[in-house]
């Protein structure tokens, strides 16, 4: 990725972005103004979609100007993959988000979030108020006021929402089902993994899971976390000697069974939570998206769908 870089000097201050970056960059006016356009640009580590923007003194303007080996003029689709809007009301709106886009803006990178995405489709912004990682699909809710954003939050923060994930695995045996109560760190060894042992002092993280599928190629699992760490599901199914397929960072295999693993394989299925306005018990439902579709079509197994039910009580020793 190749990066440009400048703080915004005197001779700029009050100038719009496009200009500032036509003069930073010496490229035409227009050019300037799609790398803004295509999300190429930041100010002040947020994204700018507007060249008219006005800069101040001091603020850092960031652009992307490679990559994957590409221009992001060269990159930016024709037109972006449709919203999958799972439900909307004056509240809340659900989508199902696909795997490769985040779920904020990041700096450094060029392409629409998940959030840019629905403040698009709202004309205001969205409240965002649990993520999924990059490469995770499957069910995200927003908020479409500041009231109705409060009252989610209030669901995730005080562990009152359910979740429901699919995940394929590699081989590997495990009891039917069971519960995996490993506390979290960062893996000192390795940037960007969390690791899950009792070794380290880390956060409390605890997952319920249950085998839909066990045979000689891989395993199909469904996922219940109780809490909502930063990677948690995919460091605690590493622990059991289970990294989910595609998941390069925590060592899954790039197939199984002849079927390949193109992401890594997790899927946020199913959602409940209470409705901000009216406290009732809401779930929102994601389909199967194709490439793990594979796996339960090989396996000959239905995907769970319906209420999210608890682990039964010989699960919960």
């Amino acid at each position: 990725m190749k990066r440009r870089t400048f703080r915004v000097e005197v001779a700029l201050t009050g100038r719009s972005l496009g200009e500032a970056l036509a003069a930073e960059l010496g490229v035409p006016r227009e050019e300037a103004e799609r790398l803004v356009s295509v999300g190429a640009v930041y100010v002040a580590g947020r994204r700018s979609r507007d060249a008219g923007t006005r800069l101040a003194a001091g603020q850092v303007v960031t652009v992307v100007l490679e990559e994957g080996g590409q221009s992001p003029l060269a990159a930016a689709p024709a037109s972006a993959l449709e919203l999958r809007i799972l439900h909307e009301d004056a509240d809340v709106i659900a989508v199902d988000k696909p795997a490769g886009m985040t779920a904020q803006p990041t700096e450094g990178r060029v392409g629409d979030s998940l959030v840019d995405r629905v403040g698009e489709h709202l004309k205001r912004p969205a409240g965002l108020v649990h993520r999924l990682d990059r490469e995770t699909s499957g069910v995200t809710v927003f908020g479409k006021t500041p009231q109705a954003t409060t009252a989610l939050a209030e669901e995730f923060r005080e562990g009152r929402a359910r979740k429901r994930y699919l995940a394929a695995v590699g081989p590997v045996e495990l009891p039917s089902q069971g519960i995996i109560d490993l506390p979290l760190s960062k893996d000192p060894s390795r940037p960007g993994r969390w690791r899950a042992t009792r070794a380290a002092n880390g956060i409390p993280a605890l997952s319920e899971y249950r085998v839909l599928h066990a045979g000689k190629d891989f395993c199909l699992v469904e996922l219940l976390p109780q809490t909502g760490r930063t990677h948690q599901l995919r460091a605690h199914l590493t622990a059991l000697g289970a990294p989910i397929l595609g998941d390069k960072r925590y060592g899954g295999a790039a197939q199984a069974g002849g079927i390949p693993a193109p992401r890594c394989l997790l899927h946020a299925q199913a959602l409940e939570l209470g409705h901000p306005r009216t406290g009732k018990l809401v779930r929102f439902e994601a389909p199967v998206p194709e490439d793990l579709a594979r796996f339960f079509a090989a396996a000959g197994v239905a995907a769970p769908s319906g209420t999210i039910r608890p682990l039964e009580e010989g699960g919960r020793g």
